[in-house]
């Protein structure tokens, strides 16, 4: 069953479920409506999660799933249900309305608010391996299927902060069609150009787990744009920057030895921060620090190796060593639901300064 059909099935399931109980509460002796409320607004999350666990889906699209009953299915329960009560157990209902504003606030900031939300946030990583102060951006997970004015506003803002290295960590493109590819691919490139992105020290790139192995360099066409198909070492003066290969940077076992000076390792996934790397300064992607983050817990699913409190932000991992994981500017695709909930998209501006500064 392809997923569109299954997503349809699901909502129509729910539909048929909220309309039944709605029914059944306006059936039933008005003095046995908030027990009988009471129950089916604890059963509707338990069944519909249980629903979209069992369907025939990858995970992400059962994560879209689950996101329809939260937030479309469950607060028509909830409204209904406060409709219902509210002459004869009138808390029970100002406490389902309640439920379900709270519940439609969460999702205004989740798919409206926080997706293009910007933070923008600078860095200081002191330093005695340099003579000077040097400006990093990290750019992770464009992660677009249709680039446009999001976009342009990141890398104006990238401009705007003046950066002396641009370090681009992968996921540029996360389309399935070939012809839709094709053409993001092209007004990505065309962005890029048109706004004119340039940093003394380059710019570099590493491929990331949805970008299309010996096309994804496309993106970069006709631009000042180094690459790294495979793992590599480049000195850049001040500094030597190693770009590791996707499966280098997914290896938990991986080698790397030092360079003369201060060395920044760019990844795409941060995993390659449990192996044996010798460097100042790892930068990866890939978490999108979660894409949802919950009070004290933090992300719910990181989908990579390393501590769930190394997998977002800025992590001392050892002496004289720091690690940062972007959340990333872009959003899951495909059959993902398109939200981030405390969790905003980042610009990551990283300056390194002397001891002496």
């Amino acid at each position: 069953m392809g997923s569109s059909l299954v997503i349809v099935t699901y909502n129509g399931l729910l539909l048929v479920l909220v309309a039944g109980l709605m029914a059944l509460l306006w059936g039933i002796d008005a003095r046995q409506r908030a027990a009988a409320f009471a129950l089916s607004a604890a059963a509707f999350p338990i069944v519909s999660a249980f629903g979209a666990l069992a369907s025939p889906i990858n995970l992400f699209g059962k994560i879209q799933l689950l996101s329809w009953a939260i937030f479309a299915h469950y607060p028509v329960l909830l409204l209904g249900g406060a409709l219902t009560l509210f002459q004869r157990s009138r808390p029970v209902a100002v406490a389902s309305l309640g439920l379900a504003v709270a519940v439609l606030a969460v999702a205004a900031d989740a798919f409206l608010i926080e997706p293009h939300w910007l933070a923008v946030d600078h860095v200081t990583i002191a330093t005695d391996k340099l003579d000077s102060r040097i400006r990093v951006a990290v750019i992770a997970d464009i992660q677009t299927d249709a680039p446009g004015r999001y976009e342009r506003r990141v890398l104006r803002r990238v401009r705007a902060e003046e950066p002396d290295l641009i370090l681009l960590a992968g996921d540029y493109v996360h389309l399935a069609d070939e012809d839709r590819y094709a053409g993001a691919v092209r007004t990505l490139n065309r962005i890029l150009q048109e706004e004119g992105l340039e940093a003394p020290l380059g710019m570099y790139a590493v491929r990331g787990n949805v970008d299309r192995r010996g096309r994804w360099q496309e993106v970069f066409a006709d631009l000042p744009v180094t690459t790294f198909e495979r793992s590599r070492t480049v000195d850049l003066g001040p500094l030597a920057l190693t770009g590791l290969k996707l499966e280098d940077s997914a290896s938990t076992r991986i080698t790397i030895g030092s360079q003369d000076g201060f060395h920044i390792v760019l990844g795409h996934t941060p995993n390659f921060s449990l192996g044996e790397v010798d460097a100042d300064l790892l930068i990866a992607g890939h978490t999108h620090g979660g894409q949802v983050q919950l009070p004290f817990i933090g992300p719910v699913l990181t989908l990579s190796q390393v501590p769930r409190q190394w997998a977002s932000g800025i992590t001392e991992i050892g002496p004289g060593q720091t690690l940062v994981v972007s959340r990333g500017i872009g959003m899951e695709r495909a059959n993902a639901p398109r939200m981030r909930f405390l969790c905003r998209p980042q610009l990551v501006i990283l300056d390194l300064v002397t001891g002496e500064d």
